[in-house]
């Protein structure tokens, strides 16, 4: 009986056991199971660089034009990891990724592999689906994919310096991309700009068909809203891809921003500035007479006109028919100390604030003598960026006062207009621009029914121990319509060359040029055309692309 019950205890006791050992297995390879799958997610318990590589970013913003269209965007794309701890033979396993991802360096990536203390190395960024699906194909042991975002310019170059580009991690690296990169990395609502693609488009095509024709090494447009001071278009020549620009060279023309990263020796438009300060300081009056017939000599250097011009000549005279002596003159009765001031106050001794990281600073004279306030008066020995010179011009068109020039719909640091001259000083100057369209050195860049008005300039290129004999760098500031003035456009070509038809003064180019935009974006703009101008004796162009291949 002892032994039967015994028997029985030793059974239960056992099948106890045989429970207990089970429930402890199935513990363990629960707990193995789980450790597996977080492995399989997360990589080892020390793998704290996959993971962190591994964060889901946060989908940048995308950039918009001022109408909604579409200017940057981000899309998903593949790209290639590997762990080099999971791989046998680096070269064999390089080689083979190399036949299915043809930009691969072979020698590279297995030094990458080769790296075995690591569980994570880049193989490629950014594959198509189709390359995907064929490194998939191959099987190899230790290779991976991750989605990941790029950024798209779904418009390629169009605005390419204002939007600037991202680099594979996602990180702005120059245009709005880098200047913006903190609200556009955090994502969420689009990123809204002043610029009109439409407006854009016009001005760049216009820029690239004036450099082609005028064959010039580069060039630079803008295109802005008098009144508010937002860049409607901004272009630079040559364009840069988005797409292309982190595979370029440092040193790569394409990347320079020539509208606000270049500083340049703009010439005579600086005229029409010199000639408001003056009058609106009072030291001279619009019906002053200036003689202008004799060269002038400063500390050992001539100064004379490109043309001469008879008699004694007012202000608008002086500026329709661009006369260095007679502007000299003018800011000999502002004084050196009052035009520095003035051209202070209208920016032009400062950085451009348009919200852009590379806005360049102007090159000044180290002092203001008098050959320096001279010179300056009509624009040589003093370098400004164009966007630094179209906002300090468009304050004529603004009733004597300057606004901050802007690339966003909604700056966060707008600041007030402020006044730099009077608003008759400022409409009287822009009479005076009008007559030099209409009568004057401007006449290429008349357009019917727009009321052009503007000033050209050109100024012989600064090279190593002084300037050049044959390079000259051309520009034509605008504004239109005149009698109701919005919109400032400037035009820069640098080293046009002349032709059997055409000499190589702005008159010539830029002016020409800066009339063409101006066609082509007033009526975008929702400018009214008006015909009811007199016309001169011999009559005018009405439409300057009747002028593109023509004899003047």
């Amino acid at each position: 009986m002892r032994t039967e019950q015994g028997s029985e205890t030793t059974m239960r006791g056992g099948g106890m056991r045989s429970r207990l050992v089970s429930m402890s297995l199935l513990a363990v390879f629960g707990v193995i199971a789980l450790k597996g799958a977080a492995v399989s997610l997360s990589g080892t318990s020390d793998a704290t660089g996959v993971s962190s590589v591994f964060e889901e970013p946060v989908r940048r913003a995308d950039i918009l034009d001022r109408n909604g269209a579409l200017l940057a965007t981000s899309v998903s794309v593949y790209s290639v990891f590997a762990d080099p701890r999971a791989i046998g033979d680096d070269d064999t396993v390089a080689r083979e990724l190399a036949t299915v991802l043809p930009d691969l360096n072979v020698e590279t990536i297995t030094g990458r592999l080769a790296k075995k203390q690591q569980q994570f190395v880049w193989i490629e960024r950014g594959i198509t689906p189709r390359q995907k699906q064929a490194v998939f194909e191959l099987g190899l042991e230790g290779i991976g994919f991750r989605e990941e975002s790029r950024r798209a310019y779904p418009r390629g170059t169009l605005a390419g310096h204002v939007l600037g580009y991202a680099g594979s991690d996602g990180n702005g690296l120059g245009g709005i991309e880098y200047a913006m990169d903190d609200r556009l990395a955090k994502g969420g609502d689009p990123l809204v700009l002043t610029i009109d693609a439409n407006v854009q488009f016009s001005l760049e095509a216009e820029l690239s068909a004036a450099v082609g024709e005028y064959e010039a090494e580069s060039g630079a447009g803008i295109v802005m809203a008098a009144r508010s001071g937002e860049v409607l278009g901004m272009a630079s020549w040559p364009p840069l891809d988005p797409h292309r620009a982190t595979q370029l060279d440092r040193e790569d023309p394409a990347l320079l921003d020539r509208a606000s990263g270049a500083v340049y020796e703009l010439g005579s438009i600086f005229k029409p500035l010199t000639v408001a300060a003056a009058l609106d300081a009072g030291a001279i009056r619009p019906s002053d007479r200036f003689d202008v017939r004799e060269p002038l000599v400063i500390r050992g250097r001539k100064i004379s006109d490109d043309h001469p011009i008879n008699g004694r000549v007012t202000p608008m005279k002086i500026i329709s028919e661009s006369s260095n002596i007679g502007t000299i003159k003018i800011a000999w009765q502002l004084g050196s100390r009052r035009q520095q001031e003035f051209f202070s106050s209208l920016g032009l001794f400062s950085r451009s604030p348009i919200e852009l990281a590379g806005s360049a600073a102007p090159l000044l004279p180290e002092r203001f003598d008098e050959l320096s306030s001279a010179t300056t008066s009509y624009g040589h020995g003093i370098a400004v960026s164009p966007m630094a010179f179209v906002s300090a011009y468009a304050s004529l068109a603004n009733n004597g006062e300057t606004v901050s020039p802007t690339l966003l719909m909604a700056p966060t640091n707008k600041r007030a207009p402020k006044r730099v001259m009077a608003a008759p000083t400022a409409g009287l100057v822009t009479q005076m621009l009008r007559e030099a369209v209409i009568d004057g050195t401007g006449g290429r860049a008349e357009v019917g029914g727009y009321r052009v008005a503007g000033k050209t300039g050109t100024a012989e290129k600064p090279i190593p121990g002084g300037y050049s004999a044959t390079d000259n760098i051309c520009s034509f500031a605008a504004i239109f319509p005149a009698d109701s003035p919005e919109y400032v456009v400037l035009i820069v070509l640098d080293s046009p060359k002349a032709g059997d038809d055409r000499g190589r003064t702005a008159a010539w180019n830029a002016a020409p040029t800066a009339g063409r935009v101006i066609e082509r974006i007033a009526p975008i703009l929702g400018v009214e055309p008006r015909f009811d101008d007199p016309v001169k004796p011999g009559g005018r162009v009405r439409s300057v692309s009747d002028r593109r291949g023509t004899t003047l």
